[in-house]
């Protein structure tokens, strides 16, 4: 139907005959002569029709979306347009035939509707440029990822969907059985144990685009169902992975973004990154770190302080912000509340105006519950100088991680202080467990299948509460963007992993009788990662909504807008699931 894209006309087509198709992006009849805008997914070319001209008839009928067939020939442009790569040339219609007549539209292109009307019309709003820019994008990152894989080696295998319900950190979406009457399939939310059974079967290296499923709360960067690249490794250490997978990501991001990442991405430990930064996920492109001042000011008179400086859980850490005394008093008040949201009881401050002056150039609440000591002491520790403000965290050691890590993240986008520029790293060595106060148990900080950093049963079921993990995440700008971690191989440590974790033997077997029978029959050490596709993609494509980067999202509410998702099933279709709903009441 056409012989060229619009998108890709060029002055060195200029006199040639051209076929092309696509929507009016624009129609302007301006009496004299009709100028339509023909767009397609490789951009717009101006097409003229002139009065002399059978084309102009029709193109007296076109609207804004009519979908058009325009034959001409190319000329150059009177008027360059240089926000066009076309801009150079217009294509001087011959014929123009409507293929399809568009509605009036619920939106227009150069509108910013809101999200709700974007998903329920999603197919227009994937017409407009920046969208198709966005999942072509996407598709190249995909593109890129599988060649580098296949052509080191690896073996693109896929997994079931249906499968069995296993606790993997959030809540199954269940498929019932029909020919197994009261039984169910689970979606995957991850192909993790299947991918371990492959390394078990000499698979050796593994990858796959996997689409996985989740049943739980959802944000910006979470989707109920979503695209990991998925990745295992036999006869390896955590190390062996993590230089290849950073391989892995420079070149697509030199693919891809044609951007040159560093060459070795720097490795913090969890608890370094959480006193530094106070996130397991740091942004390392602002640069504000957290200073411990507990030792400080343990003498002091400030009973907030006081009460957790000597606490053995406790914390009271400053976060020195240059240029920050600039801030007025509301928006400090504003800081607070927004720590509040974290867990904060308050958050105290201080003003440095001249270093100079000692005491007097300080304006603060609480300096004077310090003594001139102290002053200087908390001054110094965090680099202080003139023109700064100092904000303060003091609680249990998580919640001020929590609040002053987020705080940090605010005040450096309200302040302009984030660095433009690709900012990559490693987070090692987590906790392997941390305590659930509500079921008083144990939980799996990555999943209950991570390999301790010790070898011994015995020195695990010892040390269970200060135990770290062999596991690891890739960081990016502030995103886990990949997780992963060696793998248990022995059955003997997966089944004491499970007894901590409050897995019943029983329940253990129920579940994981599979797993644990296939580590009898020597199992190799082997170990993995998984990347977010959706997130990485929407960070190359500078959007803060991973929904901007898939074709057909749900809503925050787990709704598709588009298709009226999820939906009421006929009694007759349920009875042959040996389904009954129950009244929500």
């Amino acid at each position: 139907m056409r012989s060229h894209f619009c998108g890709l006309i060029n002055e060195t087509m200029i006199g040639q005959s051209v076929t092309l198709c696509g929507w009016a992006d624009v129609s302007r009849n301006l009496g004299g002569v009709c100028f339509i805008d023909l767009r397609d997914h490789e951009g717009i070319v101006q097409v003229v029709a002139e009065p002399d001209n059978a084309a102009f008839a029709d193109a007296e009928k076109v609207g804004y979306e009519y979908c058009l067939r325009v034959t001409g020939t190319v000329r150059a442009r009177h008027s360059v347009n240089n926000k066009l790569a076309s801009g150079q040339v217009e294509v001087i219609a011959e014929t123009i035939e409507i293929l399809n007549a568009s509605e009036s539209l619920p939106f227009y292109n150069h509108e910013n509707p809101g999200e709700d009307i974007r998903l329920r019309y999603r197919y227009l709003d994937l017409r407009r440029p920046e969208m198709q820019k966005t999942l072509r994008k996407r598709t190249a990152l995909v593109r890129a990822l599988r060649r580098y894989l296949d052509d080191a080696g690896f073996q693109d295998i896929e997994t079931p969907i249906l499968t069995k319900a296993t606790p993997e950190g959030a809540r199954d979406y269940l498929v019932p059985s029909r020919v197994h009457p009261g039984e169910f399939f689970a979606l995957p939310q991850s192909p993790q144990l299947f991918k371990q059974l492959l390394m078990m079967a000499g698979m050796d290296r593994y990858y796959q685009i996997a689409r996985c499923f989740r049943d739980e709360d959802l944000r910006a960067d979470r989707q109920p169902e979503f695209t990991q690249l998925d990745m295992e490794f036999a006869f390896i250490t955590e190390q062996d992975i993590q230089d290849f997978v950073e391989g892995m990501i420079r070149a697509i991001f030199k693919d891809v973004q044609g951007v040159e990442l560093a060459e070795s991405f720097p490795r913090l430990t969890y608890a370094e990154a959480m006193r530094r930064f106070g996130s397991d996920k740091p942004d390392l492109r602002i640069d504000l770190e957290l200073t411990d001042i507990a030792e400080l000011v343990k003498g002091s008179e400030f009973k907030v302080f006081t009460d957790w400086a000597g606490h053995d859980d406790g914390r009271v850490a400053a976060l020195r912000v240059p240029g920050g005394s600039s801030l007025s008093r509301k928006q400090i008040d504003d800081l607070g509340a927004y720590c509040a949201k974290y867990g904060a009881k308050g958050l105290a401050w201080m003003k440095v105006d001249d270093l100079a002056k000692g005491r007097e150039g300080v304006n603060s609440p609480i300096a004077k519950f310090l003594d001139d000591a102290t002053l200087t002491a908390v001054l110094q520790a965090t680099k202080a100088d003139n023109g700064d403000i100092l904000l303060f965290g003091a609680g249990l050691y998580k919640t001020v991680c929590d609040f002053m890590g987020a705080l940090r993240l605010k005040v450096a986008k309200d302040l302009h202080l984030v660095n433009d520029v690709w900012a990559p790293l490693w987070v090692t060595d987590f906790p392997m467990f941390e305590w659930d106060e509500d079921d008083q148990r144990y939980a799996a900080l990555h999943h209950p299948f991570t390999a301790p950093k010790v070898d011994d049963v015995d020195d695990l079921l010892a040390n269970a509460k200060t135990a770290v993990s062999r596991g690891y995440d890739m960081v990016l700008n502030g995103n886990e963007i990949g997780g992963g971690s060696v793998r248990i191989h022995r059955s003997a440590m997966q089944s004491t992993v499970f007894d901590l974790l409050g897995i019943s033997k029983h329940e253990a077997q129920a579940k994981f009788g599979f797993l644990l029978e296939a580590l009898q029959y020597g199992a190799p050490p082997h170990g993995g990662i998984a990347f977010g596709i959706d997130r990485i993609a929407a960070l190359m494509a500078g959007t803060e909504s991973i929904r901007d980067v898939i074709a057909f999202p749900k809503t925050a509410s787990a709704q598709c807008l588009l298709t009226s998702a999820p939906s009421m099933i006929p009694d007759a279709q349920l009875a042959e699931l040996h389904v009954k709903v129950r009244d929500p009441k």
